[in-house]
């Protein structure tokens, strides 16, 4: 076990770095580790590697989690600097606030090209709301595209920050990181807490290790962790035998004690994540502080989706995969169900779009499954006639209408971040999809902040896409939860074959009803094959139909033995095959390719 060098609690500096998506977090923090020789030349150039890998599966970087470094600052005094990372996506919006709770500063990362953008802005707020220091830094000053004084000005005048104290970086060249770690030590206040208090220490992130248990990572508040003394849990008021403590440099070393302002990890034995929840506080069994650390709640997902295997016998594998991932991410959330048209599978919850994408592409690539998934919806609180409020997550479990007071459904405050030239495609876009306008600011001559309210139902699906192909990718996006609000909103049953087919129905607007109808029926008239009978495909609302298409029968020409003679003989056999194919048209099951629950998810391409 590694005995930690004393640093005295004034000279410990806390920081996460904060960043638009591909704006150079990661690479700064590569940066970081080489300057204070925490990592050699070599062991980076493979880290980089297996972070990028890892920055796809996860969305977050699992070596930056909470990285320890040691620097010998100008002033003659070495400080302890952990690195305590932020996932970078939107929909882990919660997990970032939970991180920056454990940190005192901020380094928010400026592309030098690109410029303020819309999470740029959005993890800034996230940060003045946590009350941490912010340190501005622009990077990519290597680009010839490069304009960091513009930028410094940007940051000016939008966030108040002095132009002079931004500092310009390039990350991947190492110009100018030394200045960054010296404003760290300079700047950042040191952590505030009572070494002599119970135990409080805040559970900022947490990984599965099949030899340890849950790894829960953890910033001491108050008191100190060691090894022989018992933990407890509480949210749960679960007991935890510390199987180890210690830091990440940037691999897991054990030490002794994490005291107080530390970060580090406990190796908890727990079997199961779920129990080791993001923002739950840490303390001591036997003298547990008086309360908890302040603002837990657990995660809540917001899009759900039905996840069935394409082969019916690979459904035991698909609940064992959905297993081994749960214990990595206590935000899965899943229950069986089961479809007429799919047979058995999964109602899997999801915090966002881009989580889900992320599953499905770990499930299929990890675990050799092949899926269906159906369309993405989301979360509707249903007002019963009695009174009762009920939580719906699929069509499916829609009551009858007669018994619904009223709907209502999630809806989000979107910021979109572009140049001027395209606000017109994009008041267009968000008009189309119930959008409300809130607000229009300008930035700059060219650059232009959009805000508006929009159902999360119209997000989910193509939105993201249509957004990035109408401003030729120069647009960027945020979004946050803004409440329930009530809508007038229909369930659009599919039937085909006059049979209802549970996978396809959605709940959609009413105003909206006839024309998704018209698409969808139109679409699944190209995809499903055709039969020996007319298949006719229906969209409804309850009992009544408002769009259909028919797929005609595959014909045979049973008059071909026919040459002359009278025309009864030519009628009786006509007659006699149109019997036969009411008859198949009773007793024939239509089978329903993949590419018709595609169909669903392709709806809104057809803008």
């Amino acid at each position: 076990m590694k005995s930690t060098p004393e640093v005295p609690q004034e000279h410990i500096r806390n920081f996460c770095i904060i960043a638009h998506i591909d704006h150079g977090k990661s690479t700064l923090a590569d940066r970081l580790l080489l300057a204070t020789g925490t990592i050699t030349e070599r062991e980076m150039r493979e880290q980089v590697l297996d972070d990028m890998d890892l920055e796809r599966e996860r969305g977050v970087t699992i070596k930056a989690s909470a990285v320890r470094m040691y620097y010998a600052a100008q002033d003659g005094h070495t400080y302890e600097l952990n690195l305590i990372d932020t996932p970078g996506h939107v929909d882990f919006t919660y997990e970032v606030r939970r991180a920056l709770q454990a940190a005192e500063g901020a380094v928010l990362v400026v592309d030098a090209s690109q410029g303020i953008q819309a999470q740029t802005l959005a993890n800034l707020y996230m940060a003045l709301d946590a009350d941490l220091e912010i340190i501005p830094v622009v990077n990519k000053i290597d680009l010839p595209s490069a304009r960091p004084d513009e930028v410094a000005e940007e940051l000016e005048s939008l966030l108040g920050f002095p132009a002079e104290e931004v500092i310009p970086i390039s990350a991947k060249e190492g110009i100018n990181v030394e200045a960054v770690l010296e404003a760290i030590v300079q700047r950042v206040p040191p952590p505030s807490g009572d070494p002599r208090a119970p135990l409080r220490a805040l559970i900022f992130d947490s990984h599965y290790d099949p030899y340890k248990g849950v790894v829960a990572y953890v910033r001491v508040v108050d008191g100190e962790i060691r090894p022989d003394r018992p933990l407890m849990l509480m949210a749960n008021h679960i007991e935890v035998e510390p199987l180890e403590i210690g830091t990440f440099n940037p691999r897991m070393e054990p030490v002794n004690a994490l005291r107080t302002g530390e970060v580090g990890y406990v190796a908890t034995g727990l079997k199961e994540v779920k129990l080791v929840r993001v923002g739950d506080t840490l303390t001591w069994q036997d003298a547990p502080a008086p309360e908890p650390l302040p603002g837990y709640e657990p995660a809540k997902p917001m899009v759900f989706a039905g996840l069935y295997p394409v082969d019916n016998d690979d459904y035991t594998h698909l609940r064992d995969a959905l297993d081994k991932l749960k214990l990595n991410d206590a935000a899965l959330v899943y229950e069986p169900e089961t479809s007429a048209a799919l047979g058995f599978g999964f109602r899997v919850g999801f915090l966002g779009l881009f989580h889900m994408e992320i599953v499905q592409e770990r499930l299929e690539r990890e675990y050799g499954l092949h899926l269906i998934a159906t369309a993405p919806s989301v979360a509707y609180k249903v007002i019963t006639t009695r009174g009762e409020e009920l939580e719906v997550d699929s069509p499916a479990e829609l009551p009858d209408p007669s018994q619904i007071e009223a709907i209502l459904e999630p809806w989000m405050k979107i910021q979109i971040w572009t140049p001027a030239d395209y606000i017109g495609p994009i008041m267009d876009l968000v008009t189309k999809r119930r959008g409300v306008f809130e607000k229009m600011e300008y930035l700059d001559q060219k650059r232009v902040l959009l805000t508006y309210e929009l159902p999360l139902s119209e997000l989910i699906v193509d939105f993201y896409s249509q957004l990035k192909s109408r401003t030729r990718g120069y647009a960027s996006l945020d979004y946050q939860f803004a409440g329930y609000r009530p809508g007038d909103l229909v369930k659009l049953d599919i039937l085909v074959n006059e049979q209802p087919v549970d996978a396809l129905s959605i709940i959609v607007h009413r105003d909206q009803a006839y024309e998704k109808g018209s698409a969808l029926v139109r679409r699944l008239k190209e995809v499903i094959p055709r039969q020996q009978f007319k298949v006719p495909i229906q969209a409804a609302i309850g009992r009544r139909v408002i769009a259909r298409q028919t797929i005609p029968a595959l014909r045979k020409d049973v008059l071909a033995k026919c040459y002359g003679g009278d025309v009864t003989r030519k009628r009786k056999l006509l007659e006699k095959q149109k019997a036969g194919k009411k008859r198949l048209k009773q007793l024939g099951r239509v089978q329903i390719p993949q590419e018709a629950f595609m169909a669903v998810l392709q709806l809104n391409r057809e803008e």
